[in-house]
Protein backbone atom coordinates (compact mmCIF):
# COMPACT_ATOMS: atom_id res chain seq x y z
CA UNK A 1 0.00 0.00 0.00
CA UNK A 2 1.37 3.43 -0.89
CA UNK A 3 0.53 6.95 0.14
CA UNK A 4 0.68 9.59 -2.57
CA UNK A 5 1.38 13.28 -2.08
CA UNK A 6 1.80 15.83 -4.85
CA UNK A 7 4.84 17.98 -4.31
CA UNK A 8 4.18 21.31 -5.95
CA UNK A 9 3.64 24.89 -4.96
CA UNK A 10 4.73 25.42 -1.35
CA UNK A 11 1.59 27.43 -0.61
CA UNK A 12 -0.72 24.54 -1.56
CA UNK A 13 1.39 21.60 -0.42
CA UNK A 14 1.24 20.21 3.13
CA UNK A 15 4.59 19.61 4.79
CA UNK A 16 6.14 16.21 4.08
CA UNK A 17 6.73 15.68 7.78
CA UNK A 18 2.97 15.49 8.32
CA UNK A 19 2.81 12.37 6.16
CA UNK A 20 5.34 10.15 7.91
CA UNK A 21 3.16 8.72 10.63
CA UNK A 22 2.26 5.79 8.39
CA UNK A 23 1.72 2.66 10.40
CA UNK A 24 4.05 -0.22 9.55
CA UNK A 25 0.98 -2.47 9.46
CA UNK A 26 -0.78 -0.32 6.89
CA UNK A 27 2.03 0.69 4.55
CA UNK A 28 5.47 -0.59 3.70
CA UNK A 29 6.62 2.74 2.28
CA UNK A 30 5.37 6.13 1.26
CA UNK A 31 5.73 7.36 -2.30
CA UNK A 32 6.05 11.02 -3.19
CA UNK A 33 5.92 12.33 -6.70
CA UNK A 34 6.45 15.73 -8.18
CA UNK A 35 3.28 17.26 -9.54
CA UNK A 36 4.84 19.14 -12.44
CA UNK A 37 6.66 17.19 -15.11
CA UNK A 38 8.69 18.68 -17.89
CA UNK A 39 7.17 18.65 -21.35
CA UNK A 40 9.96 16.46 -22.69
CA UNK A 41 9.45 12.75 -23.18
CA UNK A 42 12.29 11.90 -20.81
CA UNK A 43 11.28 9.53 -18.03
CA UNK A 44 11.02 11.09 -14.59
CA UNK A 45 14.08 10.96 -12.38
CA UNK A 46 13.70 8.71 -9.34
CA UNK A 47 15.16 9.14 -5.87
CA UNK A 48 14.81 6.84 -2.85
CA UNK A 49 15.18 7.89 0.78
CA UNK A 50 15.85 5.04 3.22
CA UNK A 51 14.59 6.13 6.61
CA UNK A 52 12.89 4.93 9.77
CA UNK A 53 10.41 6.36 12.25
CA UNK A 54 11.91 8.28 15.14
CA UNK A 55 15.16 9.12 13.33
CA UNK A 56 15.88 12.82 13.89
CA UNK A 57 18.43 12.92 11.04
CA UNK A 58 15.86 11.38 8.71
CA UNK A 59 13.21 13.89 9.78
CA UNK A 60 15.63 16.75 9.20
CA UNK A 61 16.47 15.52 5.71
CA UNK A 62 12.77 15.08 4.90
CA UNK A 63 12.19 18.72 5.82
CA UNK A 64 15.09 19.85 3.63
CA UNK A 65 13.86 17.70 0.75
CA UNK A 66 10.39 19.19 1.16
CA UNK A 67 11.87 22.67 0.81
CA UNK A 68 14.27 21.66 -2.00
CA UNK A 69 11.41 20.19 -4.05
CA UNK A 70 9.53 23.49 -3.82
CA UNK A 71 12.41 25.55 -5.25
CA UNK A 72 12.50 26.42 -8.93
CA UNK A 73 15.41 27.41 -11.10
CA UNK A 74 18.12 25.58 -13.05
CA UNK A 75 18.39 22.82 -10.42
CA UNK A 76 14.64 22.26 -10.16
CA UNK A 77 13.60 18.85 -8.83
CA UNK A 78 9.96 19.05 -9.90
CA UNK A 79 10.30 16.07 -12.25
CA UNK A 80 11.85 13.86 -9.55
CA UNK A 81 9.85 11.06 -8.00
CA UNK A 82 10.80 10.59 -4.35
CA UNK A 83 10.08 7.26 -2.71
CA UNK A 84 10.53 7.01 1.04
CA UNK A 85 11.25 3.53 2.35
CA UNK A 86 10.90 2.58 6.00
CA UNK A 87 13.83 0.23 6.64
CA UNK A 88 12.02 -1.39 9.57
CA UNK A 89 9.49 -2.85 7.11
CA UNK A 90 12.11 -4.88 5.22
CA UNK A 91 14.81 -7.01 6.91
CA UNK A 92 17.20 -6.57 3.96
CA UNK A 93 16.95 -2.78 4.05
CA UNK A 94 17.33 -2.81 7.82
CA UNK A 95 20.47 -4.94 7.62
CA UNK A 96 21.97 -2.74 4.89
CA UNK A 97 21.11 0.69 6.27
CA UNK A 98 20.48 0.40 10.02
CA UNK A 99 23.64 2.35 10.90
CA UNK A 100 23.67 4.60 7.83
CA UNK A 101 20.24 6.27 7.64
CA UNK A 102 19.20 8.55 6.19
CA UNK A 103 20.40 7.18 2.87
CA UNK A 104 19.55 8.70 -0.50
CA UNK A 105 19.83 6.62 -3.66
CA UNK A 106 19.08 7.54 -7.23
CA UNK A 107 17.49 4.99 -9.51
CA UNK A 108 19.42 4.55 -12.73
CA UNK A 109 17.71 4.04 -16.08
CA UNK A 110 18.34 0.29 -15.82
CA UNK A 111 16.51 0.19 -12.45
CA UNK A 112 19.61 -0.30 -10.31
CA UNK A 113 20.22 1.98 -7.35
CA UNK A 114 23.23 4.20 -6.76
CA UNK A 115 23.75 5.40 -3.21
CA UNK A 116 24.48 9.12 -3.12
CA UNK A 117 27.10 10.67 -0.86
CA UNK A 118 25.73 11.52 2.56
CA UNK A 119 24.34 15.05 2.81
CA UNK A 120 25.43 17.03 5.85
CA UNK A 121 22.53 18.08 8.09
CA UNK A 122 24.07 21.56 8.04
CA UNK A 123 23.63 22.06 4.28
CA UNK A 124 21.24 24.76 3.17
CA UNK A 125 18.18 23.88 1.12
CA UNK A 126 19.62 25.37 -2.10
CA UNK A 127 22.76 23.26 -1.76
CA UNK A 128 20.70 20.11 -1.10
CA UNK A 129 18.75 20.84 -4.27
CA UNK A 130 21.95 21.46 -6.24
CA UNK A 131 23.63 18.25 -5.02
CA UNK A 132 20.61 16.10 -5.82
CA UNK A 133 20.25 17.69 -9.28
CA UNK A 134 23.97 17.10 -9.91
CA UNK A 135 23.59 13.43 -9.03
CA UNK A 136 21.20 13.04 -11.95
CA UNK A 137 23.58 14.65 -14.46
CA UNK A 138 26.39 12.14 -13.88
Amino acid sequence: MAALLAIGNAATRPQLSQHFSISRRNAKWAFFRASAFSSSSAPPRKLILYSKPGCCLCDGLKEKLNAAFSLSGPNSLNDVQLQIRDITSNPEWEKLYQYEIPVLARVREDGSEETLPRLSPRLGVELVQKKIAAAFTQ
